[in-house]
């Protein structure tokens, strides 16, 4: 029995090194301590089961510890850090038009739910594409 559990090792590896995303790492583990199990009990069904159920257990419990310690955070990219900045109107917005505000040095194309005249001190809520919603302070 230990060649069946030599060859499902083998299989999932070559699955787990070709998809690279922790899949079939968790019964790779389980058909290892299978085919420890068939040199001591010469029953498949125990083994099978053992396969089955540790292959789960360890998906269901460390799957989602190693995912959170290996992905990376997202990292802000320079146009986000200015979401939150303040800056100045430089020409008016209008309802439903697109106006100008001048943030971090820079003139933005910017809208907002409220009309605002030039002058008017605004904060960046958010980018839609290249353009800054922005509300008046």
């Amino acid at each position: 029995m230990y060649v069946f559990w030599l060859m499902v090792i083998i299989i999932l590896a070559i699955i787990e090194i070709m998809t690279v995303n922790l899949t079939t790492i968790w019964f790779i583990i389980s058909a290892l301590v299978s085919l420890f199990i068939s040199f001591f009990v010469n029953n498949f069904t125990i083994q099978l089961g053992v396969f089955v159920i540790l292959g789960i257990i360890l998906l269901v419990i460390t799957r989602p510890i190693l995912i959170k310690f290996f992905s990376k955070p997202k990292e802000k990219m320079n146009i986000d850090r200015i979401i939150g900045m303040s800056g100045v109107v430089t020409e008016d917005i209008k309802n439903k038009e697109y106006g100008a505000v001048k943030v971090d040095g820079k003139i933005w194309t910017a809208y907002s739910k409220k009309e605002l005249s030039k002058g008017t001190y605004i904060k960046v809520l958010k980018i839609n594409g290249n353009k800054l919603e922005v509300e008046e302070v």
